[in-house]
Formats: structure tokens, sequence, C-alpha cells
């Protein structure tokens, strides 16, 4: 499926000759546009926000931009090769798909899509814990490509287990322990809009498939009735309506009846994430899965020698797209002292920030042996669906690939952090 980056101009400046313009834009400014007049106001701004005044998404961009590649000249560059290994996995690139929770927001079903585009051009991606379609059905999609799953550590050590031989029995590859979100970050666009796509069931399908999840919604409805949240208003009869319309098994008026969907919810809400998660807890981790574990969250350099200490698998530096703490260090700004405190020990990954095929340069230059890309494929979504994802990739990889052999490159090993300088 994948072209070379030679390959799809020559098709882009071709079809543009006939009139025939990009349906998804090759800069992401247009791109994130074109989606927000794609998506609902909430739906938009859950996906675009960040955390406070979004001083960490700024920072992301800020730390990317002042790195400048330095080309070299007179290199053979005829042919250019972007796989790379990863987890003893050969990779076709070293671009993954972030863990991107409910893109329902985005499309419906969208996990299907993103799925088929990225088995297209054997792709990893991180399948979200806060998922709008089971894992199940998307490893269905994903054929000989390989998945991972990304694990929210719940309240209940039952859930956890049951998820994580869930993701073994389907496929799943690699575990991705996300930290940071042990609490929910100060998010104004979805504060001002007071929206939670949750609280709709929306982003549940991991759990409202699990058959331990339902156990404990059993339990929750068998103790009574839930506290009284005072008279009921229109506009929340009407969103108990949508919610036992969308929550699975039974028929709509028993589930409406029983209120079987806000049991739900609140069993979620209570099970969610554990805040006293500490490092000693990785040793139960060890014992509940066999799938090599990557911890993602990771911005300072003794958390990545403590990563090591305790025996994970990989890190990616994340600052969790700028959504959880405002003013947080930018990732690419923490990826040198962390490459430098691993010392190859196991591998790294980067995510928050990258736009573009020179961003993924530039990550790789410093030291990430990979890289995970979020809003901007859900934008590709919201625009054209799994056609719009694949176009998303190949933009990527294309610029990746011509950034490569422009700076004297033929292959991923090639790119070293003498090919750039800060400003």
């Amino acid at each position: 499926m994948q072209l070379s980056a030679i390959e799809w101009m020559r098709k882009i400046y071709t079809n543009g000759f006939k009139g025939q313009t990009l349906s998804i834009s090759a800069d992401f400014h247009n791109l994130e546009k074109a989606a927000r007049e794609r998506m609902s106001e909430k739906g938009f701004a859950y996906v675009a926000g960040g955390a406070g005044q979004e001083k960490s998404m700024d920072h992301n961009r800020q730390a990317l931009d002042a790195v400048r590649i330095v080309p070299r000249m007179l290199k053979d560059v005829s042919k250019r090769d972007l796989s790379t290994s990863l987890l003893g996995q050969k990779l076709s690139s070293p671009l993954l798909l972030s863990p991107i929770g409910v893109l329902d927001l985005a499309k419906k079903n969208g996990e299907l899509d993103v799925s088929r585009a990225a088995a297209a051009f054997k792709t990893p991606m991180i399948f979200s814990n806060q998922a709008s379609v089971s894992m199940e059905e998307c490893a269905k999609e994903m054929g000989e490509s390989p998945y991972w799953f990304q694990l929210y550590w719940s309240k209940s050590d039952e859930l956890v287990q049951s998820f994580l031989q869930r993701a073994e029995n389907c496929g799943c590859s690699a575990l991705v322990v996300t930290l940071d979100t042990t609490l929910l970050g100060w998010r104004p666009r979805d504060l001002n809009l007071g929206y939670i796509p949750f609280l709709q069931a929306k982003g549940l399908a991991q759990y409202l498939t699990d058959p331990v999840f339902n156990r404990l919604v059993t339990e929750r409805m068998e103790e009574g009735p839930l506290p009284s949240s005072g008279k009921p208003t229109l506009q929340a009869i009407l969103a108990l309506i949508r919610l036992s319309s969308r929550y699975p098994g039974g028929s709509f008026w028993q589930k409406f009846r029983s209120k079987k969907g806000l049991y739900g919810v609140r069993t979620f809400i209570d099970t969610y994430v554990r805040t006293s998660l500490n490092w000693e807890d990785l040793k139960r981790l060890r014992e509940y899965t066999k799938l090599p574990i990557i911890l993602k969250g990771i911005l300072h350099p003794d958390d990545a020698k403590l990563a090591v200490d305790y025996g994970v698998d990989g890190i990616i530096v994340s600052n969790h797209g700028g959504r959880q703490v405002d003013g947080s260090i930018a990732s690419f700004e923490a990826l040198p002292d962390i490459v430098q405190a691993v010392k190859k020990q196991i591998p790294i990954l980067m995510d928050s920030g990258i736009r573009s095929g020179s961003d993924i340069f530039k990550a790789l230059a410093l030291g990430a042996e990979a890289v995970c890309i979020g809003r901007p494929y859900v934008y590709a979504l919201a625009i054209a669906g799994e056609e719009g994802v694949k176009a998303l990739i190949q933009h990527l990889l294309s610029e990746l690939e011509l950034t490569m052999g422009l700076c004297g490159c033929k292959s991923i090993g090639e790119i070293t952090s003498e090919m750039i300088k800060y400003k």
C-alpha cells in the first residue's frame, strides 16, 4: 500500500493536473481547520484541547521548532529505506499511532477505520483503553500488522487482569501503561462546555465488553439506588435516553427503567484510575502479563532510570499532548536527557507535538527509536475516514523519506544528532 515519496508526489501532481486536489491537507494547520468544520463543537474541543492555558501544547511545538536540521550533501540516496525494528519486531517505518480515546467523536466506529488504515501501511496501532470499539474487533482488522494495548490502571486489579488477558488473547504484542493520567487534567475547553464523553458511555467499549466490569455493574445495581442528584431536567432525561440506547445488552426499556447505563457510568467513574499507583506496582504487573511493558508519560531522566531498574521494556517520552499539566516541559525537550540516562538499555519512543515528517526526523536524530502521532490522524479520520488516515500516514512517511534523502540518509540508522543544531 505504501508508495515511495516520489510516487506519492507524482500521483498528487498528476491528479492536480486533472483538477483533483487533496482531500487531506499536506500541512497540519489546514488539516486541523478542516477537521474543526467537520466535528461537533464538543467533539473538537475534547480532541484539540489541552490543560490550562495550553502552554504545554505550545511548548511541544516551540521545542521542535527550536531545532534546525543540517543536511549533508553528495551522499548516494538513490535507495531509501524507512524500515526499523522495535521490541524484536520488524516495522515498515518508525511511525506508530498513539492511543486516542473516543474516536467516534470524529467518526462512528472510527477505531475500525483507523485499524484498517494502519494495517494497510503495517503501521502499529496502540488500542486505547478508552476506545469506542473493543480491542477484539479492532484486532480483526489489523491482519498481520502489529498492534499494542494501552492500559489506564484501574482501582480494580481484577479488571486490570481481565483487560490484559483479553489483550494477550486477541494478539496484542505489547502493553503501554499510561502513567500521567491518575488524575484528569484541568481542561478549560471541556469545562466551559460542561462536557466529558464518558458520562454518555462514549469511549467505554473496553469496559462494556468486559465480563469483570459487567459483573461489577451488576453488583453495584444490587447495592441499591444511586444517590439523588436533584429534580431531573429535560436535558437529563434526554441524556438518559441516549445513554440507555447506547448501552449494550437487553431491551431499551429494560435499560431505561433500571438505569443500567447510569450504573455502568458510575462504576466506570468509581474504578477508572488508581491515584495510589507507584513503582512497586510494576512488580505485580509483571505477574499479570507476559507482554513487553512500555511506560508512557516519562519526562524526567530519573524516572527513566527507575524504569530501567524496574525492568520495563520501553519508554514513551510524552506529556500527553499537553493535556495533563499546563506549563509542562515539552516531550522533545525532555528527550535528550532521557536518552542519555537510559544509555540504550531499552528503546525510547516519543509523542506529543509531532506534526510532520521533518519532526519525525528530528526526534530520531535526538535518539528516539520511533515516534507516535495522535491528533493528526484523528483530524484525518474526521475529514475522510479510513482513506483520510491512509493519506495522512502517506504524507508523513513521504516527507520523512524526502527529508532523509535530502539530508544524505538512506536509512533510519543513518539519522544522527550531528544533523541537528539548536538555534
